[in-house]
């Protein structure tokens, strides 16, 4: 999968700061995650025996001191040219609470290579700490920030992501652009091949089979079976002062 240059940063930001480890054997792995500004915020982890934070939650810490809101990307580095490393069980729940909307870098499982994937992906049938409340985010493309700060496109597609009704941050992946609030009005599963012209709000079943082609390409992985989320939303007006 090619990541965008945003994402490349966030690791090249975590193996910066991995770099300078190595004489301190409490800090052996270094993080770095990114908000819906663009600014990256790093963190190393404490290793102690009563069980010191990773550095992920170092990094998601800072980023929290800085007032950050959501965070959209999320990497860790080990030292002495250890490489990107995927988060521990601990680091995988806590981000799904705080940020469930994140993308964490790992490595490939079959080339090493750097790869992303959303968080919800790395924990299926998760818990959800019943008192987390985050702000969520709807990822999207740049082409489409037009469209959705007219008030146009108002549906979107997804899988593996786990989204719910609610307030959130339209977020346009790898631009400078300003996140958008818009509240997702509801979240409706099926199965792709049961998507009907209705849902998907096109024209008769060409329609659907091209917004189906489009969905299988920005979702490679997307098994043929796939449960997705038609998630409709509509962009709030912000508040006169």
């Amino acid at each position: 999968m090619d990541l965008f240059d945003s994402e490349l940063r966030v690791i090249d930001a975590a193996g910066a700061l991995a770099r300078r480890l190595g004489a301190d054997a409490s800090h052996t792995v270094a993080a770095a995650a990114m908000d819906t500004s663009g600014r990256i915020h790093t963190g190393v982890n404490v290793h102690h025996f009563t069980g010191g934070p990773c550095a992920e939650l170092v990094a998601i810490g800072t980023a929290a001191a800085a007032g950050s809101g959501p965070l959209v990307t999320i990497a860790a580095v080990g030292d002495h040219d250890r490489g990107l490393l995927a988060p521990c069980g601990r680091c995988r729940q806590v981000i799904l609470d705080l940020h469930p909307d994140a993308l964490v870098a790992l490595p490939d499982k079959a080339t090493g290579e750097p790869t992303i994937a959303p968080i919800p992906a790395l924990l299926p049938h998760s818990y959800r700490h019943p008192d987390a409340a985050p702000l969520r985010l709807l990822r999207f493309n740049a082409r489409c920030a037009e469209a959705v700060a007219a008030g146009t496109k108002t549906l979107t597609v997804r899988w593996n992501e786990s989204h719910s009704t609610g307030e959130a941050l339209a977020y346009f992946e790898d631009t400078e652009l300003d996140p958008l609030p818009v509240e997702v009005i509801s979240v409706t599963v099926k199965r792709v091949a049961e998507l009907s012209p209705g849902d998907l709000e096109v024209n008769g079943t060409d329609g659907v089979d091209r917004y189906i082609a489009n969905l299988r390409g920005h979702y490679p992985a997307m098994p043929t079976d796939a449960e997705v989320e038609i998630v409709r939303f509509r962009l709030k007006q912000k508040s006169r002062s």
